[in-house]
């Protein structure tokens, strides 16, 4: 590393090298020469006069990019895709004549940035499958576990950690719907020449409009899609960009939602997310364990969902067939997305899998809140026993009152069970008390939910994809 020039964060302490590997420029320059290849065999196919050592040629440098000759030549032509078709002849003399034959610069540009993105939208979908399965078996795990439940972060009734994952879970489930969608959607933009009319192969062709539509066909399905896209100008329209950015974001807004409910729940001391035995909370404070993992990921979200108004933009600002205001923005705008996100759900994977919770913790705000939340409880059992209702309801409220005070006051503990206890009125036992304030009574539905909504929603889903199940995940700092 020179650490005297500017490093990208996100390729030195945050991305995985798969995703960095899917938009280097190794990938970028082979999958231009691909698609050269590509265009010259079809061409070949439909009648065009190239030899097969023409393009036996181009296959022998297919991975063997001579970088050094590209860089010279760009600074004298100022043209990337013209230095490589240069950089490429200079290696495969006897197919130099042939080589882009018929194409534009968008024929190797546009199309490979739709391949890298496929490739990025495939392993985000790895990612998030394998983030949903490690999320589902601590759902199912601690789908019992009470805790209590909150509204505007204010006590409201209990629930079950397991509940509560379901809901992380359904919001990742619907992004694997909107990844999905836009990945089979996924067209190529095809050979359309310079502003889209295909003018330069009919020309090829003399005039066969069959052999054109066939061209584009043949290519397309080399390179491993069913279909180009019907129409584009010289480019493919930059709505796709924003739709599968949009996508990302998607994932990021449902991450930084669970990040954010860790780092609650850390506050709270009901959850730690994994902190290794020489981490280093704080530079002064050493008892300190921030949970510095959950609070990236709401760093790295917030990057992406503004970075989706990079392609917003420049779909709404393309004039014509082509400009090239997108082309800069393009360059780092879509990668970092990618790999800012496969950093989130790296960083998501590591927390849930080696997330501690708290059962004793949950227990104590549990007992705090509960004898409030037991009142309606309380209030039927005594009417039950032949109590007037309305004298039991002012004398909850009274109760109620006086116990909030000590809390808030003077810090004590929840005496409202004591003084409903000893309040002569309601006629409640201790043993009936502890019956009304046991946490079970008050989870509704949770335990069963959790259950149902794995068995119903995500285990399907896993089972359709348990090839892609099972992830090796470095978290570098």
């Amino acid at each position: 590393m020179d650490n005297s020039i500017y490093q990208n964060p996100l390729c030195g302490r945050y991305a995985s090298k798969a995703m960095q590997h899917i938009f280097s420029n190794d990938t970028k320059f082979r999958t231009w020469r691909k698609l050269w290849i590509a265009l010259a065999e079809s061409e070949q196919a439909l009648g065009i006069p190239i030899t097969d050592q023409q393009i036996s040629e181009l296959r022998e440098f297919a991975d063997d990019i001579n970088y050094e000759v590209a860089i010279a030549r760009e600074k004298e032509v100022r043209h990337d895709v013209m230095s490589h078709v240069y950089a490429y002849a200079q290696q495969c003399p006897t197919a130099a004549g042939i080589l882009h034959l018929g194409a534009t610069s968008c024929f190797v540009g546009d199309n490979t940035d739709i391949i890298q993105m496929k490739m990025g939208l495939e392993q985000v979908r790895k990612l998030l499958l394998n983030t949903i399965f490690c999320l589902s078996k601590f759902a199912a795990k601690y789908k019992d576990q009470a805790t209590l439940a909150y509204t505007h972060f204010q006590a409201a009734q209990p629930t079950t950690v397991g509940k509560r994952a379901t809901l992380w879970l359904h919001d990742l489930l619907m992004d694997l719907e909107q990844l999905d969608f836009q990945l089979s959607h996924l067209k190529l933009r095809g050979c359309k020449g310079t502003t889209g009319t295909c003018a330069s192969f009919l020309e090829l062709f003399d005039g066969d409009h069959e052999k054109v539509k066939q061209l584009e066909r043949m290519i397309a399905d080399k390179m491993g899609f069913k279909a180009c896209y019907p129409v584009s100008g010289q480019t493919y329209s930059r709505k796709v960009d924003f739709n599968i950015l949009s996508v990302l974001s998607g994932i990021a807004q449902s991450a930084h939602k669970f990040s954010n409910d860790i780092r609650l729940l850390s506050h709270l001391k009901e959850v730690d997310e994994p902190f290794e035995a020489k981490q280093i909370g704080s530079s002064a404070m050493a008892y300190k364990r921030n949970p510095m993992r959950s609070e990236r990921i709401a760093s790295l979200c917030r990057y992406v969902i503004v970075d989706t108004l990079n392609p917003a933009i420049t779909a709404a600002n393309q004039w014509f067939e082509r400009t090239l205001d997108d082309s800069a923005n393009k360059r780092i705008s879509i990668p970092e997305a990618f790999l800012a996100v496969d950093a989130i759900l790296s960083l998501y994977i590591n927390i849930v899998s080696g997330m501690k919770v708290y059962p004793k913790m949950m227990e104590k705000h549990l007992n705090e809140e509960l004898p409030f939340m037991a009142t309606e409880a309380i209030l039927m059992h005594g009417t039950k026993k032949g109590g007037n209702r309305q004298v039991l309801h002012e004398a909850i409220r009274e109760h109620s009152v006086k116990a909030a005070e000590q809390v808030k006051l003077y810090g004590k503990e929840n005496d409202l069970m004591e003084r409903i206890i000893g309040d002569p009125i309601f006629g409640l036992s201790r043993e009936e008390a502890q019956d009304l304030l046991s946490f079970g009574n008050y989870t509704g539905r949770s335990s069963q939910q959790t259950e149902e909504f794995l068995r119903d929603y995500v285990e399907p889903v896993l089972k359709e994809n348990a090839d892609l199940l099972g992830v090796d995940i470095q978290i570098n700092v």
